[in-house]
């Protein structure tokens, strides 16, 4: 039987938005497989741990810091702003918004050097 995973409520509420934005199961407050008939409040939105399979493989994902944050996982700082994010490599510095405009900064100086140099 998988370990119980508790949830702070800030960790709860972050999940019930996800769930209302993002789960295919979740119909006005109600679980669509769990519903026979007369409606079946999403236990999920409820609960002050992690019950739903859907919502745990399909639905958390979709937001790297939380996940990271309910499993455990580490978790990088942002060279340039600073932000939390988890990194999709092990060499990644930069948060995916910053790593463009550094990208595209070290693009330009490294254009203007080589100008420079002929």
């Amino acid at each position: 039987m998988p370990e119980r995973i508790e949830l702070t409520p800030s960790q709860q509420t972050r999940c019930n938005r996800l769930i209302r934005r993002f789960c295919a199961n979740y119909d006005n407050g109600n679980c669509l497989p769990l519903d026979e008939g007369d409606g079946c409040v999403c236990v999920q939105m409820i609960s002050l741990s992690l019950i739903c399979k859907y919502f745990r493989g399909a639905v958390l994902p979709a937001d790297k810091e939380l996940y990271a944050e309910i499993f455990r996982q580490r978790t990088y700082h942002c060279a340039e702003c600073k932000a939390a994010f988890v990194p999709n490599s092990n060499r990644q510095k930069y948060c995916t918004a910053c790593s463009r405009k550094v990208h595209r900064k070290q693009k330009n100086e490294s254009a203007r050097k080589r100008r420079a140099d002929s």
